[in-house]
This record gives structure tokens, C-alpha cells and sequence, in this order.
């Protein structure tokens, strides 16, 4: 072959090289735009894609335009993953097919439409027993911020991230009471959480307005119920908002009962977890949250071992995005589930 022919051959190769790259690479991605308030998974959803199985692909694509612990920036456009489709699974051949068995569903209406269908993901958590407490409720909102002319109340947020918890703890086949519960408001993506005066204390119980009755009134189910659930691992987790002025930043922090070493444990375990998720999601930014022993009045007088966890400052700007936006409730929830379990399973090596 001629030295042009040689050329030729290698220009049409390269030609051909690119027009195949072209074909599987330069995906036409639907691009949308971030609304205030958005987070990816509720951007997911309004654009027909599951979280559970769209999440990391959308990460991986958008990573340069992401914020802060993967936020996402209003007026910015993203690309969407491109769905996943039955064609593209491989046409059947002569071997014998894989069957994959399908994950236990089980349907929880308390989580809301969206939510309410727990696939079980694992056993870690099989014989264990958690009662989760949002703070306040009912008549009483407790703490409230506010944001562009908004209310934040403390109930509704904490609340949320209560329930996300009890999924995730659902998942790894744990038993979970929720305490407080909302009959009308599930699990919510929007940043603004409309407040209520709904929830009531287990099972359908009406929340008293006095503060001792009302504390009391918490005490008395959670005891109880670990009276008929003597013998199991049992564990109560209390989640809060804090108020302080406006230019006090905090991180989330633990409180136990004084004389509990295994609430002491299990609330050093959420804080290291913590540390770590911030070391390695932003590692300029540091972790100052704190484990202190506090005999407030579930703590002392629950019979479970305990933990008292407050998110931040409810009128400090940056740490109400850490419970404004739907992935960063999440990520709370999702934390403090991956602790409880490091807690329990460590019991067992």
C-alpha cells in the first residue's frame, strides 16, 4: 500500500474512531434548572427519576456545579441522568438467566406517598428496638427562626429528619416507634415546612400544651413500651433544633444522661461519625460538635439508654441549610443512622 493510501486509511480510522465516541459519549442530556429550595432529591423526583437510583449518577455528572455537601445552587442549570430503559438490557441468550430476588417492601403510610415504601436493604439492625422523639408538637411549635419573611418552627423540622431516620432504620431491619407523629404530613421535600398543630403522641394520643404533662406524657409510652419489649437491644434518640441569637454558629451536639456509660457511647459515636463525614465532605471546614452529659427530664427518666441530639441554631443563617434543604435533612438522618448501627454491631465482635 501507497504511503497516501497509508494516510488515507488512518484519516478514515480516526474518522470512524470519532464518530463512535461521538455516539456513545455526547449523550443529549435534558438540562434543568435548580429552583430555591431545591435539593437533588427533589429535583430527582419532579423529573420522573428515583433518588435511590439516580443519585450518584447525577452527583457524577454535575460535580463541578455542586455546592457545599452536594447542595445545589439555584438558577443553576443540571444535567439529568439519561433514563435507564428495558432495551437496554442485554437480549436473552442460551445461559441459564440470573433471577435477582427482589428486596421485602413493606408499606408505612406515615412516611407519606413518596416515602412509604421501605425496601428492606439488609439485617444489621434484626432485634433491636429504637423510640424516636421529634421535639414539641402539637400546640407547642417550640424554637422559631425565620427566613425571608418565613417561619422556621422547630416542631416541623425535627420532626422531619425524625422520620427520615425511622426509614433508614427500617431498611437495616430494626423495630421503630415514632413517639410524635404527624398524622397528615409524611416526609416533605420542600425548604419551607408549613407548620401544624396535628401531631400527636403514640399511638393517637393529644399532646398537652403544659410542658411537664407534655414530657411526662413521652416518658410514660417509651417506658411502656420497653417494658413490653424487655430483653431486646433497646435505644431512645431525641432530636431538637437549638435557639441563640443570630451570630451563633454550632454544630450538631449530643447530650446523655449523666450516669448512662452506654448513652455516653452511643452519643461519642454519633460525634466521631459526624467528624468524619465533614472531614472528608469538607475538609476546611472543621467540626466543633460537643458530647455533654445533661439530666433533662426524657433522659433521666426514659428507661432506655438515651440520647439528646440538637441540629444547630434555628436563627443562624448557615446552619438553618442544614435543615432547610431536603438532602441535607437527609444527610442528617443518614448519619445518624450509619452511628446506630456502628453502635450496635460493635456489641457483637
Amino acid at each position: 500500500m501507497s504511503l497516501h493510501g497509508k494516510i488515507m486509511k488512518i484519516i478514515s480510522l480516526a474518522a470512524l474512531f470519532c464518530l463512535m465516541w461521538n455516539s456513545i459519549y455526547a449523550q443529549n442530556y435534558q438540562s434543568v434548572t435548580a429552583e430555591s429550595g431545591d435539593g437533588i432529591y427533589s429535583l430527582l423526583r419532579r423529573n420522573g427519576l428515583d433518588p435511590s437510583e439516580y443519585l450518584a449518577a447525577f452527583i457524577e455528572l454535575n460535580s463541578q456545579h455542586l455546592g457545599p455537601n452536594n447542595s445545589l445552587i439555584a438558577g443553576r442549570k443540571y444535567k439529568l441522568p439519561l433514563k435507564k430503559s428495558a432495551s437496554s438490557t442485554p437480549a436473552a441468550s442460551t445461559r441459564s438467566p440470573v433471577v435477582s430476588t427482589p428486596k421485602k417492601t413493606v408499606r408505612y403510610e406515615i412516611f407519606g406517598p413518596q416515602y412509604q415504601d421501605v425496601a428492606l436493604i439488609d439485617n444489621q439492625l434484626k432485634g433491636t428496638v429504637y423510640y424516636l422523639i421529634s421535639g414539641h408538637g402539637g400546640p407547642d411549635p417550640g424554637a422559631i427562626g425565620h427566613y425571608n419573611g418565613s417561619a422556621l418552627c422547630e416542631d416541623e423540622y425535627a420532626y422531619d429528619v425524625t422520620l427520615r431516620l425511622a426509614r433508614c432504620l427500617l431498611e437495616h431491619g430494626a423495630q421503630v416507634f415514632m413517639i410524635v407523629r404527624d398524622p397528615k404530613n409524611g416526609i416533605r421535600d420542600e425548604s419551607i415546612l408549613k407548620p401544624d398543630k396535628n401531631e400527636v403522641c403514640y399511638p393517637k394520643q393529644v399532646i398537652p400544651l403544659n410542658q411537664v404533662a407534655r414530657l411526662r406524657q413521652r416518658k410514660d409510652i417509651v417506658n411502656k413500651l420497653y417494658e413490653q419489649n424487655r430483653g431486646a437491644y433497646q435505644r431512645l434518640i431525641e432530636i431538637h433544633l437549638d435557639s441563640r441569637s443570630k451570630g451563633t454558629n454550632i454544630d450538631v451536639f449530643f447530650y446523655y444522661r449523666g450516669d448512662s456509660s452506654e448513652g455516653r457511647r452511643l452519643a461519642l459515636t454519633m460525634q466521631r461519625t459526624f467528624k468524619q463525614k465533614y472531614d472528608r465532605h469538607q475538609p476546611e471546614r472543621g467540626y466543633t460538635g460537643t458530647v455533654s452529659e445533661r439530666n433533662l427530664y426524657v433522659l433521666k427518666n426514659a428507661m432506655p439508654t438515651s440520647v439528646f441530639i440538637e441540629l444547630g441554631n434555628i436563627n443562624h443563617e448557615r446552619d438553618q441549610k442544614r435543615f432547610m434543604l431536603a438532602d441535607n435533612r437527609q444527610a442528617l438522618a443518614n448519619w445518624l443512622c450509619e452511628s446506630v448501627i456502628k453502635d450496635f454491631t460493635s456489641r457483637r465482635k
